[in-house]
């Protein structure tokens, strides 16, 4: 297999999204927000990732515009006060040429009341039912809230569409719907956590409704050209070996109606991208993706702990001639020993790459004016005192060294 990095490179363009190469900072919640609103810090922390050269941004998770969309006070919000922040943070990178979208994003049922906003408001979901590792409870599947009514769904698909308009209104190159990982929207997809017996519930087909409406909105509310990325997964945080689609056959009919009601972009987000997703196939859930629907595709790669090093030695590695000089005294970190893929694996549009866009040695109280990426720190390096900044940049301000997931 080819070890040639060279298309995540080569530039990218859809509609009226360019980009200058195909590498994309995934989505990672920070929870450096204070009371939801993001300060000058979040802004300088983007700007940074675009001067190094990323071909496109997607922000943190931030929440839309509803009472229990929040697990944690300092997670971003995406209305009210929080989008002068953003206005903010689009602006420091659009400086520097760089391109950004939002994620948007309800939590649904992941929430935990006791330790969020509103706490005396209980968790949504589908079928108000506990997850799995659920505060206070290790049984899931237990009837914690009433589920979602008509009228809060109602509610929250209209929240997801005045989210995307304030985007685009403030410049955004686009949007990202979190539909992955276990929060609302996947809660919908799941039949484990959707057993309602009305038209969101039901078949795989007819649980996509509600993502369906969120899609319909945002397009509604931005038109024909901005760009709509979906991001959905097979695996969920609360079950690791979940399946949306068990057959080809099902992905087909599990896409379609989110591909018609107006996604161009679907992030495909796999733990190990390098298993195949159906018997008889090599092809991955990206590939897979691509193949039933046409539209183009975004690989994020989740390799359990070895992820960061796997996606940032790709990257550099075999492509030495992109990869910034060493300036005299600086130090290196260097990458721990993984495993080169082809970049054009399954026909692949843009790479997803998480950890290497978040970290690189913070040493600055030992000394070194400037680091270098190559790309992973050791061990020594990574307890909490020694915090992580972007490619070739020092942190001037704590970041989590393992993100958490959205």
């Amino acid at each position: 297999m080819s070890r040639s990095v060279a298309p995540l490179f080569r530039p990218f363009a859809l509609s009226k999204l360019s980009l200058a190469n195909r590498v994309v900072m995934a989505p990672m919640t920070r929870q450096m927000s204070p009371g939801g609103i993001p300060g000058p810090e979040v802004a300088a922390y983007y700007r940074r990732r675009a001067e190094s050269g990323t071909g496109l941004i997607i922000t943190e998770g931030t929440v839309v515009d509803d009472p229990v969309s929040t697990m944690n006070v300092d997670i971003p919000n995406f209305y009210g006060p929080a989008l002068d922040g953003w206005l903010r943070v689009v602006d420091a990178v659009h400086e520097v040429g760089g391109k950004i979208m939002p994620q948007l994003w309800h939590v649904g049922m992941a929430r935990n009341p006791a330790k969020a906003p509103h706490p005396e408001l209980p968790s949504a979901g589908p079928s108000g039912l506990t997850m799995r590792g659920f505060p206070g409870l290790t049984q899931p599947g237990l009837q914690h809230s009433e589920p979602m009514t008509r009228e809060h769904i109602r509610r929250v698909v209209e929240a997801f569409g005045q989210a995307a308009a304030d985007a685009q209104r403030m410049g955004f190159d686009g949007v990202e719907i979190h539909g992955a990982h276990g929060y609302l929207i996947d809660q919908f997809f799941w039949a484990i956590t959707n057993q309602r017996a009305d038209e969101y519930g039901g078949d795989l087909v007819s649980r996509t409704r509600f993502a369906v409406e969120i899609i319909e909105a945002v397009r509604r509310a931005t038109g024909p050209d901005f760009p709509i990325i979906l991001r959905f997964s097979q695996w969920k945080q609360q079950d690791y070996a979940a399946r949306l689609a068990t057959t080809p056959e099902e992905l087909a009919r599990f896409l379609a109606p989110l591909s018609t009601a107006g996604v161009d972009i679907f992030h495909c987000s796999q733990r190990r991208f390098w298993e195949p997703e159906f018997e008889g196939s090599d092809l991955n859930l990206a590939g897979w993706t691509k193949k039933l629907t046409g539209k183009r595709h975004r690989r994020q790669r989740r390799a359990v702990r070895r992820r960061h090093r796997l996606v940032a030695r790709r990257i550099f590695q075999g492509h030495r001639d992109r990869r910034p000089a060493r300036p005299a005294g600086a130090r290196r970190v260097r990458s721990g020993r993984g495993r080169p893929r082809a970049a054009g694996r399954s026909g692949l549009d843009a790479q997803g790459a998480g950890g290497p866009l978040q970290r690189a040695a913070a040493l600055r109280a030992r000394g070194a004016r400037d680091t270098v990426l190559t790309p992973r720190a050791p061990e020594s390096r990574r307890k909490r005192g020694a915090r992580i900044g972007p490619i070739g940049a020092i942190h001037p301000y704590p970041v989590w060294d393992q993100p958490r997931r959205t």
